[in-house]
């Protein structure tokens, strides 16, 4: 499977798994989470989000003028999405504040996927 194809399904899933975390968020554990492991909750959605939206805009990218940094950002994305979200989600179903200590690892990766797609349209080579 290539890069790009690679990417915009990752993107795809994650947005598909975003609608439905927020649902389960918003209905389901309304009444059974405490207000601030809610917030932590849907701070997982929201960042999943908002990299579900990058990772398809790699995978477009690939199509269109493919550059090396791009899979470099693609890979973070969909990396940082799985420790950073992840994370927050066990440590709101969980309660388990130690997991809690992933999730910067998840916000690094995100900062080296902003910054690999930052380069890989600059140099767009």
């Amino acid at each position: 499977m290539n890069s790009a194809r690679l990417f915009l399904l990752f993107g795809a899933s994650y947005g598909l798994l975003g609608v439905a975390f927020g649902a389960f968020g918003a209905h389901a554990l309304r009444a059974r989470l405490a207000p601030d492991l809610l917030a932590v909750f849907h701070t997982g959605v929201e960042y999943q989000f908002y990299h579900a939206f990058a990772l398809l805009a790699v995978g477009v990218l690939l199509l269109l003028k493919p550059a090396p940094a791009l899979p470099v950002a693609g890979w973070c994305f969909a990396l940082g999405v799985l420790l950073f979200s992840g994370s927050l989600y066990a440590l709101a179903l969980t309660g388990t504040r130690w997991l809690g200590a992933i999730t910067p690892l998840g916000g690094l990766l995100f900062l080296a996927g902003w910054g690999a797609l930052f380069w890989g349209v600059l140099r767009g080579d």
